[in-house]
């Protein structure tokens, strides 16, 4: 079997300081879903993501970037991560602040460095073709000076994901140039982008160089470039963690997306099909999740469904959980907690997660 010669100006940053509210129950701001797993597979879904990238990237230039209350749980499931390219973030304030940061350090390192951005939470089932496609988008990045995006070609108007719009004639093989970018659109609006053929969904995983991506910090947001290049000096040092401190308080809470890439000229897609999905609701579990033959999705050892059909369940191995006569149901049980939802009210969960707290504080988040 031929082993990938990695590059050694090749990076990764896995962002993975969310903590999955829609995932509530199980997903506690203590123990985000990043950190769990999901689908019963054996490894949690950051542990997924480490493992792709490492096929491909090399380990030394793997990092983590979260926030410094998760940078213990992060060691302890990627023992094989340099404690040192875990960045600690002191607060949450969206991906821009995140990316500035890991370009800026991973530019003082290596100024040929080439780096994908990429969620930690995702599931993805073709990994090979996952590999072939950042491979492609990094070979491009770097000779075009390009930032690429990779958009998934839509299955269905989904309205939990932002969408990516391309010119119809390409650049390259399968490279596109992108002319808008859509925040999560109504359900209206998802069914004319489909039809109209040339929208893909938006997975959050971008590749650059890190020198263009400073210099668009440096166009596009001065105030936070001004912030990070004052101190860029004391990154790769003992000083790094200090500076951070210092910087992020005066980092404004934006996404990566409205920051730079809205604004930014030089923006390609190439549509890919890798078998994706964020992961982000209980539904999606459900559509990744082995049915019986009457559509119930289980993810636990000890549970016994009865006349019940199409229900999306979650149980601790430990417990018995016997279900009888729901459909279309979201049932998730923890030792503290019990949910019970309809499926099509779960963009909903997020607000029973602000009346649990109203009601009984952070103890339940």
């Amino acid at each position: 079997m031929s082993t990938t010669v990695k590059n050694p100006h090749h990076y990764v940053a896995i962002m993975a300081g969310g903590i999955g509210s829609r995932f509530w129950p199980q997903s506690r701001t203590s123990y985000p879903k990043q950190f769990l797993d999901i689908l019963h597979t054996g490894k949690t879904l950051i542990q997924w993501t480490y493992e792709r990238f490492k096929a491909f990237i090399p380990e030394e230039n793997i990092y983590v970037v979260t926030s410094d209350e998760y940078a213990s749980i992060v060691q302890s499931q990627l023992p094989e991560l340099l404690p040192a390219n875990i960045l600690a973030e002191p607060s949450r304030k969206n991906t821009a602040p995140c990316v500035a940061y890991i370009a800026f350090k991973l530019l003082e390192k290596d100024p040929e460095a080439n780096m994908i951005v990429a969620p930690s939470d995702h599931l993805i089932m073709d990994a090979g073709n996952f590999q072939e496609l950042c491979l492609k988008a990094l070979d491009f990045a770097a000779h075009m000076k390009a930032f690429v995006t990779l958009g998934i070609k839509p299955t269905y108007p989904n309205t939990g994901y932002g969408y990516i719009q391309h010119e119809t004639l390409a650049v390259a093989n399968n490279i596109y140039q992108v002319k808008t970018f859509t925040e999560k659109p109504d359900a209206e609006l998802a069914k004319t982008f489909i039809a109209s053929g040339d929208f893909l969904w938006n997975a959050g995983i971008f590749i650059w160089r890190a020198a263009d991506i400073v210099y668009a910090f440096e166009q596009y947001q001065p105030e936070m470039f001004d912030v990070f290049a004052a101190e860029r000096n004391l990154f790769n040092t003992a000083e790094e963690q200090s500076a951070i401190e210092r910087i992020y308080p005066q980092c404004s809470n934006i996404s990566i997306d409205y920051a730079i890439m809205e604004h930014a000229k030089n923006v390609y897609v190439i549509p890919s099909e890798f078998g994706w999905s964020d992961l982000g609701t209980w539904n999606s579990a459900y559509e990744n999740l082995e049915k019986d033959y009457l559509g119930n999705a289980v993810a636990g050892k000890h549970v016994l469904v009865v006349d019940a059909t199409k229900c999306m369940i979650s149980a601790p191995d430990e417990k018995v959980v016997v279900l009888q006569g729901l459909d279309d149901m979201i049932v998730v049980d923890t030792k503290d907690a019990l949910l019970i939802c309809r499926k099509d009210k779960e963009q909903e969960i997020k607000q029973y997660v602000a009346e649990v707290k109203r009601n009984w504080g952070d103890t339940y988040l």
